[in-house]
């Protein structure tokens, strides 16, 4: 495509992507500075993306020997996916490793004829590989021909191949239900027809951020050998895949969504709707749903991973405390290789009048490298609110009276028996009539401050102690405090480091008069998308097959010291949504489809982010399951299928790390935008789970008015939700709101203002 071609089509596509509520965003195209990179970050990296790739099939062919020789097939051995695209992926990296550099760097012997002929086919301008651009980035890129006679003259100078096929998308672009999107093109079945014909020994590697299509693979048989789901590894994409092929790091990767034997296998096939979109499975998302109902549906299950070796588990007790269970295990390598094991801690619940999956992921732990025929020992904590179900008619999670069993990786274990039926935790109703929500919106009113004798004060006088936050508060005017409500009004402030998502706080010359800073904003989960270098991390899905959320953890803390290094205070990550359905285009972003390990990996991630001294920004709350029309589309949703699902991953973020901020998504949810919703915002987040940062709208809001207070509208009606900033900005006053609203929302940001020049002067 020429240069005068792209531009045509994207000006003609912006006004299509207009009225498919999916418009343009900054894209940052360049990078400016030296390429440097940040220490200890490479290494790091690259092990989370080792550790976190998938052995899906194998029958001996992988490892691989360093002293055998293989022919590498698929033009992504060049072109490789390192990450999705948006703002979850667009990052400038100091360098990326794509598959033919890390076997390089290996050392590994390879058909250079072959290699070479890839190089130059994929280098010429009409196969060159386009970027596309926001929103309309390429899923794939077409195969080059692969003739028997290529392929029979590779087979002579290798004993194995290696075929490498990928997919791509990412914000505000769904993965598509066709060829080159999840499923596979003709010229890729074309390639790997030829190539396992002229082989005997056939290595696949996916470089995928999404759930593709893959029941392909059994109608090859022993032609395929080995499949390996290599994920987006970021920058060290390569160097890891290569350390998994030659058995440095033994595969220990685990699947955290299920791969079926069909698209419409799945449960949440109603996808992609304009207006609305009903979860009409309900609570059974996922594996709930292959489990409970089409076994053998599932082609490669939640959970499934193999390994180079071989472990055996011993269980050595169940324990059952007032909100919590214990499980103890013995793990032992029973194989001959050194390697690590993932342990999923399964409930089988007891089953009443009401509806229940067959399993719930009740727990998992990861045992550190164990030498051959050594053993460790594991303890898995069970939080009870994981196996309880949520009772809507008494706005309860309930933990039913009768046998719990449990078992570990098909291991059973002892049950749990709870004798009579115990309310756990008792909750605020939610999704009420607009009657009651308007009573409950006037008790949660906040009451002005009083006025205050002080006067001109700034901000450094509370950080040194000389007046209160809501001294300070109450003597701001009511212009300072609408200033205090919305963002600087674009992206990219220059406020900030180049690049950046956006800036609130003091972004008025009277603030900052005021001592007030700045608070710098930017994207994402796989490092900072700015207008500079920074490390290109795995993508979220890679991170939670770890299952490693102490390695998660410190890869985030590395993360988040580039991010500081960088003059960013808050980074917009990570993702929390379910990975619902397999075409999101997000999903490279989001952890799993189960709610109890998306919430323990985000926990991870905020730790991380924060100990290095920056806020992070769980997003987005809640729902956005979908790119298609995603600003224009309600969710949908019981009660219970929230609480149980779409809110419990938020939940056990919020509750285990306390994250400084949280984002809203662009999505209705049950008819109410999130950025208005008072019942999941003030309700659930702040008054059930203690949350006391910042709520923040992800960039710009649908305007409405409030139906429980007519002459509320936009700013107004967001604030009276409890929503505190709106991103990236433009004030335009709240009329109607009250001055205590606006102090509510003016001392959350200003206590994260203040925590933000505490971090900065080292106090």
């Amino acid at each position: 495509m020429t240069n005068l071609h792209r531009m045509a089509s994207k000006a003609a596509q912006w006004v299509v992507d207009k009225a498919m509520g999916s418009s343009l965003a900054q894209e940052e195209t360049e990078a400016t500075g030296t390429p440097e990179v940040f220490p200890g970050m490479p290494e790091l990296a690259r092990r989370t993306a080792a550790e976190g790739c998938v052995l899906l099939k194998n029958d001996g062919t992988l490892p691989l020997s360093p002293e055998g020789s293989v022919a590498v097939f698929g033009r992504c051995q060049l072109d490789w996916f390192f990450m999705g695209h948006g703002s979850g992926g667009d990052v400038h990296p100091p360098y990326t490793v794509n598959l033919m550099e890390g076997l390089s760097a290996r050392n590994a012997i390879y058909d250079h004829v072959l290699a070479e002929i890839y190089q130059s086919w994929c280098a010429t301008e009409e196969n060159r590989a386009e970027p596309g651009w926001w929103g309309h980035w390429p899923t794939h890129y077409p195969e080059m021909p692969v003739n028997d006679n290529l392929a029979r003259a590779a087979s002579h100078n290798a004993q194995t191949a290696i075929v490498v096929l990928g997919r791509c998308a990412g914000e505000s672009q769904d993965l598509k239900l066709k060829r080159g999107g999840y499923y596979l093109t003709n010229e890729e079945r074309a390639l790997i027809d030829t190539v396992t014909s002229a082989f005997e020994h056939t290595v696949i590697v996916l470089n995928t951020g999404n759930v593709i299509d893959l029941s392909w693979v059994e109608s090859y048989g022993s032609r395929i050998g080995a499949v390996l789901l290599a994920w987006q590894g970021g920058m060290e994409s390569g160097n890891a895949v290569a350390d998994v092929l030659y058995g440095v790091v033994n595969p220990c990767g685990r699947l955290t969504s299920t791969f079926a034997t069909s698209y419409n296998a799945y449960p949440s096939t109603n996808f992609g709707g304009k207006r609305k979109v009903e979860y009409s499975e309900g609570i059974f998302v996922g594996y709930r749903h292959f489990d409970s109902f089409a076994p053998a549906e599932v082609l490669y299950p939640f959970g499934y991973g193999l390994s180079y070796t071989s472990f055996g588990i011993e269980p050595l007790g169940l324990e059952l405390h007032e909100q919590y269970a214990v499980a103890r295990l013995r793990v032992t390598n029973t194989g001959p290789r050194a390697g690590r094991e993932v342990v999923k801690l399964w409930c089988h619940p007891t089953k009443e009048n009401l509806s229940k999956p067959e399993r719930v992921l009740a727990g998992f732990g990861k045992t550190g490298e164990i030498a051959p025929y050594h053993r460790e020992e594991l303890q898995i904590v069970c939080d009870l609110k994981s196996i309880a179900f949520f009772d809507e008619t008494t706005s309860s999670f309930v933990l039913d009276a009768g046998t719990y069993r449990f078992e570990a990786n098909g291991t059973e274990m002892a049950g749990l028996v709870i004798p009579q039926k115990r309310i756990l935790e008792r909750c605020q109703p939610i999704c009420v009539t607009s009657a009651d929500r308007r009573a409950l919106m006037l008790e949660h009113m906040p009451h002005e401050l009083p006025p205050t004798t002080w006067l001109n004060a700034n901000l450094t006088d509370v950080a040194n102690g000389n007046l209160t936050l809501d001294e300070f508060v109450a003597q701001l005017t009511n212009d300072e405090l609408q200033a205090l409500m919305c963002g600087e009004g674009f992206m990219n402030s220059e406020l900030g480091t180049p690049g950046n998502a956006g800036a609130f706080g003091g972004v008025s010359p009277e603030l900052q008069q005021r001592a007030v800073p700045p608070i710098i904003c930017a994207d994402g989960p796989s490092g900072a998308r700015l207008r500079r270098y920074c490390s290109l991390l795995p993508c979220a899905t890679n991170l939670a097959c770890t299952w490693d959320t102490e390695l998660v953890r410190k890869l985030y803390t590395l993360a988040g010291s580039e991010v500081a290094q960088n003059g960013v205070d808050v980074l917009l990550a990570p993702g929390m949504n379910i990975q619902r359905n397999p075409l999101c285009g997000r999903n490279f972003e989001y952890f799993s489809e189960d709610p109890l390990l998306t919430g323990c990996m985000g926990a991870a991630v905020v730790q991380g982010i924060q100990e290095a001294g920056v806020s992070a920004c769980p997003k987005h709350f809640a729902c956005n399951n979908q790119e298609l029309r995603r600003n224009t589309c309600d969710s949908r949703v019981s009660v219970r299928t929230l609480r149980e699902v779409y809110l419990r991953g938020f939940e056990i973020c919020v509750r285990t790390a306390k994250p400084d901020l949280i984002m809203t998504s662009y999505n209705k949810i049950n008819g109410i935008w999130a950025h208005y919703h008072f019942d999941l915002v003030t309700l659930v987040l702040r008054g059930e789970w203690g949350f006391d940062g910042v709520v923040i709208t992800d960039w710009w809001m649908r305007p409405a008015r409030c139906p429980e207070f007519p002459a509320l509208r936009n700013n107004a009606y967001r604030l009276r939700a409890g929503v505190d900033v709106l991103m990236p900005g433009t004030p335009k006053g709240a009329r109607g709101i009250s001055r205590g609203e606006l102090q509510r929302t003016a001392r959350a940001v200003l206590s994260l203002a203040l925590k933000r020049m505490q971090i900065k002067n080292g106090s």
